[in-house]
Order: structure tokens, then C-alpha cells, then sequence
């Protein structure tokens, strides 16, 4: 069974405001929730329909079981159609974030980005190709918003995604900086070496002006067609693989 102030309580989670408030998102699916089940994320209540509670196998008894009625599943759940699963996770505390642990490796680094299945991709993608940090500007939308939720299809379980100042982040960096840009050297021509970051743009307005004078290494995905521009999260897939290819 679940109240009319529970439900209420879980459909306020869909503003970034009471996510923040109460330090919960929620995730929906089984595959995405196995995933968060058997990660370091405190899963704080699972609710379920009738029957489906094994596919999750055993759980910690810390974790809250409530079976509730496909209809009330669908007040609850964002999706179109609700997927037997929902749960409500704990939002890990944000850390201060410093170049110095950046080194020794690659990280994506998005400035601006807007659409929640952008970004779900681009964590999707940079757990394929094993890079687990993803490092958003301050205005980047919400990770925890259940759109970028569903589209990680439960990558965010394992890749680090990271808020802050990127300016002031980039301020001292010691290591290569890439960028995502018109005009640079082409991505196929480029040596990335063993770690630095890889800046992305907004969808429209692209990297802002004083991050571009941050960049050290400009670089292009040179097009062969007649197609204007690629979406973000193309371009992210297609420097997780020259990252890769490179290594």
C-alpha cells in the first residue's frame, strides 16, 4: 500500500529543488535499479507490483520493500509506461573537485548541456568506454533529473558526475585541455595522449567564450557531408572512441 502524502511526497521529486531538499532521485526499470542495488548508492525504498519483487533477487534489509498496485505505480512513475520498479536512491554528497584528481586519466567535462537524454547519453557512452568521470558545469541540467535517470540506463550507478565552476576548475589545470570546437585540428590527426579533459558544448551555443580560452588543444570533427552540426552526444561518442583508439 502506498498513502496519498507518499505519492505526493515521490511525484515533488521530479523539481530539482526537493530532490536537493530531501537528498532523494528516483529511478525506474529493473535493469536500472539492479544496477544502483549493486553499486555504493544507498537505496532508500523500492516500491514494486505484484510478483516481480525476485527478479530483484535478495536484498539488504536495510532497504525498504513496498508492493503497491499498478495504478499507483502509474501516479508515481514518470514514464509513459511505469516499469513494475521504482525507487527512491539517496544523492551522494558532493565533493570539492580539484585537477589533482583528475590526473592520470581522462574526463569528460560539459559545459552548458540542457537536454536530460543528452546527458543520460553521454554517461552511457563514457561507461562503455570505461572513462567514470563526467564533470558538468554549474548550469548543466540536473543528473538527477529521472529523464537523465532513465537514459543512462544505469551508468550512473558507476561514472562520477561531478558539479562546478569549470572556469574556475580549468584556472590552474596542468593538464591538457581538449575542446570541442569548429575550428581545430582534426579529431583524427590528434594525439590524446594518456589523460586531460574533453570539453563539450551547449547544444546551440556550443562552449562559452571564456572556457574556449581555457582550451590548450582545439579540435574538430571534420564533416564530409552537408549536415549543419552533430548533436552533443554524438560528438562525445565520437571522442570516447579516438580517446580509446588512441590509447
Amino acid at each position: 500500500m502506498i498513502s496519498k502524502s507518499q505519492i505526493s511526497f515521490i511525484k515533488s521529486l521530479q523539481q530539482k529543488k526537493l530532490r536537493k531538499e530531501h537528498g532523494l532521485f528516483i529511478a525506474e526499470g529493473l535493469k536500472s535499479i539492479s544496477e544502483f542495488v549493486n553499486s555504493d548508492y544507498v537505496i532508500d525504498t523500492i516500491f514494486y507490483t505484484e510478483n516481480v519483487m525476485p527478479k530483484l533477487g535478495k536484498l539488504s534489509q536495510n532497504i525498504k520493500a513496498i508492493e503497491i498496485s499498478a495504478g499507483d505505480l502509474t501516479k508515481i512513475s514518470s514514464l509513459t509506461t511505469p516499469q513494475q520498479f521504482l525507487a527512491l536512491i539517496k544523492i551522494p554528497e558532493s565533493r570539492v573537485l580539484t585537477t589533482q584528481m583528475l590526473k592520470g586519466s581522462f574526463s569528460i567535462a560539459l559545459d552548458g548541456i540542457q537536454d536530460p537524454g543528452n546527458l543520460g547519453t553521454i554517461i552511457r557512452t563514457a561507461d562503455w568506454f570505461g572513462f567514470n568521470r563526467v564533470i558538468c558545469s554549474e548550469d548543466t541540467v540536473d543528473v538527477y533529473n529521472a529523464k537523465v535517470v532513465q537514459a543512462t540506463m544505469g551508468s550512473l550507478s558507476r561514472v562520477h558526475v561531478e558539479y562546478t565552476d569549470l572556469k574556475a576548475l580549468l584556472q590552474n589545470c596542468s593538464l591538457p585541455v581538449f575542446g570541442a570546437l569548429l575550428n581545430g585540428k582534426s579529431i583524427y590527426k590528434t594525439d590524446f595522449g594518456s589523460e586531460g579533459l574533453v570539453i563539450l558544448g551547449n547544444e546551440g551555443k556550443g562552449i562559452r567564450p571564456e572556457i574556449i580560452d581555457k582550451i590548450t588543444y582545439p579540435v574538430t570533427i571534420p564533416s564530409f557531408g552537408k549536415a549543419e552540426s552533430l548533436n552533443v552526444a554524438i560528438s562525445a561518442s565520437i571522442f570516447c572512441s579516438e580517446m580509446r583508439r588512441n590509447s
